[in-house]
């Protein structure tokens, strides 16, 4: 299991920042056949020490900070887990949005009947929150950057497609139209800003979404 296809973006004592390819699983999966993933992958090669401390959907591609050793990882963790990391991700989603920008605010739950998909409900749901702003827009589709405040799984499809308007590529919640104009998942996660686990620095990385 080669590196081939991960971008090593940052790297230091304390951490790296790499860009996950799409359809690459963060984790190893359950299964036997899922066990090939990014994790697997830096440890194999070079970083053993590498420690996941947070994870995109296996279409996703973009950024991912992981710790080098435990007092890194447990500080990255908590930065995410109170919210100080600030995240981008571009996405192309179907249609056209009437405002230029918007925010959703609609709690989310897993959905085991429609495994691995997720729903919206109003009393079951974890609270999730979004920002979307539209940066340019093409005939079928338009460009947006997507700024989650919380981090729920399948966040970002889940709420573009709430107001109609689904990402394009989406194997999971796309209609037909939207799935066909893309040939993966139009979901990138092109910005994220921490703080040095160490120094205490703000540090902010960019990678240019591939569609």
């Amino acid at each position: 299991m080669p590196l081939t296809d991960i971008r090593i973006l940052h790297e230091d004592p304390a951490f790296l920042i790499v860009c996950k390819p799409s359809m690459l699983l963060s984790v190893p999966g359950r299964a036997e056949d899922n066990k090939d993933c990014l994790i697997t992958r830096l440890q194999v090669n070079g970083y053993p020490e590498a420690r996941i401390v947070h994870r995109l959907d296996w279409e996703t591609s973009g950024l991912l900070v992981l710790g080098r050793n435990a007092d890194s990882h447990r500080e990255l963790s908590r930065q995410f887990h109170d919210r100080e990391t600030e995240k981008m991700y571009v996405a192309l989603c179907w249609g056209q949005p009437e405002a230029d920008a918007g925010h959703i605010d609609l709690p989310l739950r897993y959905d085991p009947p429609t495994k691995p998909r997720h729903v919206v409900d109003h009393e079951l749901g974890k609270h999730a929150q979004t920002f979307w702003q539209v940066v340019s827009r093409h005939d079928d589709f338009c460009r947006v950057e997507l700024t989650p405040i919380t981090g729920r799984s399948h966040q970002l499809r889940v709420h573009m497609l709430s107001i109609g308007h689904p990402l394009l590529g989406d194997q999971l919640y796309a209609h037909p139209s939207a799935l066909a104009a893309c040939p993966r998942l139009a979901l990138h996660a092109a910005r994220l800003a921490i703080s040095h686990p160490v120094s205490g620095e703000r540090m902010t990385f960019d990678s240019p979404a591939p569609f």
